[in-house]
């Protein structure tokens, strides 16, 4: 009896350290992200290297602007997959893509260079649009995550 209770504690203690180890909280979304995450969608070794050699609030700024500028790219790939000009969606996405691999969304980035190339129907494409807005929403929840917690 008193082995069990001791061990129930014990399992306890041990499954909120390996929870608050492993796991990140979104600032501003209360949405777990875990840490493989963080690596599999961020280029962290490049966001490290900026904040070493830039400072932490010359990425912050950085990550401001990408979030302005990937709001007037979303708008534009829409607008072009609604008028169905395949010029125009190869443009935008080809502008986003830059953008999301300089602030390190790896995820992102190999997101849109296969969008940026799709020939696909207007129905297919509003489907990969539709993906893409998730895909860049995750990575900037991410980042803040990540931002948050480097030094």
């Amino acid at each position: 009896m008193l082995f069990d209770s001791f061990f129930n504690d014990l399992t306890d203690v041990f499954i909120r350290w390996y929870s608050c180890y492993t796991l990140s909280l979104f600032a501003n979304e209360n949405t777990l992200v875990e840490n493989s995450q963080i690596t599999s969608r961020l280029d962290t070794e490049l966001l490290q290297g900026y904040v070493d050699s830039l400072g932490k609030s010359i990425v912050e700024q950085m990550f401001t602007l990408y979030c302005q500028q990937a709001a007037l790219y979303l708008k534009d790939i829409e607008a072009a997959q609604i008028a169905q000009c395949e010029e125009s969606w190869q443009e935008h996405c080809h502008k986003m893509k830059g953008a999301s691999a300089s602030v390190g969304m790896s995820e992102l980035h190999q997101q849109l260079k296969v969008l940026e190339k799709a020939s696909a129907t207007q129905q297919e494409k509003s489907s990969m649009l539709t993906e893409l807005k998730l895909t860049n929403q995750q990575a900037i929840n991410t980042f803040k995550t990540w931002l948050a917690n480097c030094e």
